[in-house]
């Protein structure tokens, strides 16, 4: 391991120790430098410190990246809904609470861990922790995955995501009514600077785009539809709540009194993509979770 050295300035004076490496190393998140403090890697003046420690201007403080084990993935036996599969790739339908692939908090019971278990052939342009992922939903969006089972597919494929011919599309509930039958959000997404576990629009952000259509309103919510233009970290999410229609049970970026759905009310319902070997295009659907739609009935008893 590397000893890294920074001296505490001005502007950070009296900031937490925790923040301020965050703020410093912007490819690692707060949680894992929080890991490294209780694990004694960090210094400050060459004494341990706490993660809520507060610097002084002109304190010195030291870190040590601790060296990254490598990642040993094991087949589980854990069911897939598989919507459509062949030699070259598979639609999985992903349940809600699932994770796509290991992450630091997610070590086991992931999407790859499970279709590891189903086949051995998966694409490995994504390295050792990802095979044959193309794309991804977050853990508490259900719905549908296009999965490469090998480098030939995943190219082509990720071509498609890059080209913007590989659709995606949503189905949400949100806070609010929405005005408009339909509407586009334009607005750059990313890491939000108040909280670097959130995402956010800023303005020095990456473009994101997405379409929306309103399905069904009611007082207080909307079922709306959302097709994706990019693929940005939480699109729908950030862009929902940015134009005041939060998700429904959304626990980061939504209202504090929800309806229990177990997470964010997203289902991606739809995707659509030339098929890389045939280039025939193919298009798949899935229903959303039964959560889900006994939440539109409870709304609907409602009013």
């Amino acid at each position: 391991m590397t000893m890294n050295q920074h001296t505490i300035t001005e502007i950070e004076h009296r900031k937490r120790v925790d923040k301020i490496l965050s703020d410093l190393l912007q490819d690692h998140s707060r949680s894992q430098i929080q890991s490294w403090i209780e694990e004694g890697n960090v210094k400050l003046n060459g004494e341990s410190v706490k993660a809520n420690q507060k610097g002084q201007a002109g304190e010195s403080l030291t870190w040590e990246i601790p060296e990254t084990k490598p990642l040993i993935l094991e087949a589980e036996d854990i069911p897939l809904d598989i919507v459509y599969e062949d030699e070259d790739l598979l639609v999985v339908n992903k349940a809600k609470g699932m994770v796509v692939h290991p992450s630091a908090g997610h070590r086991t019971g992931t999407l790859v861990h499970a279709l590891l278990f189903h086949c051995t052939d998966l694409s490995g342009i994504n390295g050792v922790e990802r095979p044959g992922i193309v794309h991804r939903i977050d853990m508490d969006t259900s719905g549908l995955l296009v999965v490469a089972k090998n480098d030939f597919s995943h190219q082509h494929l990720s071509e498609q995501l890059q080209e913007k011919t590989l659709k995606r599309t949503y189905e949400a509930i949100v806070h609010g009514e929405v005005g408009h039958e339909t509407g586009l959000i334009d607005a750059p997404i990313g890491r939000d600077p108040k909280d670097r576990q959130k995402m956010g629009v800023v303005e020095n952000g990456k473009p994101a785009v997405t379409h929306f259509r309103v399905l069904d309103r009611f007082p207080h919510y909307t079922h709306v539809e959302c097709q994706l233009e990019t693929g940005r970290t939480h699109q729908i999410r950030v862009h929902m709540q940015y134009i005041g229609f939060p998700l429904v049970g959304d626990p980061k970026y939504g209202q504090r009194k929800s309806l229990d759905v177990q997470g964010q009310a997203l289902h991606a319902k739809q995707i659509a993509f030339i098929h890389p070997r045939t280039e025939k295009r193919m298009e798949f659907e899935a229903a959303p979770p039964a959560v889900f739609t006994e939440a539109l009935d409870q709304i609907r008893k409602m009013y």
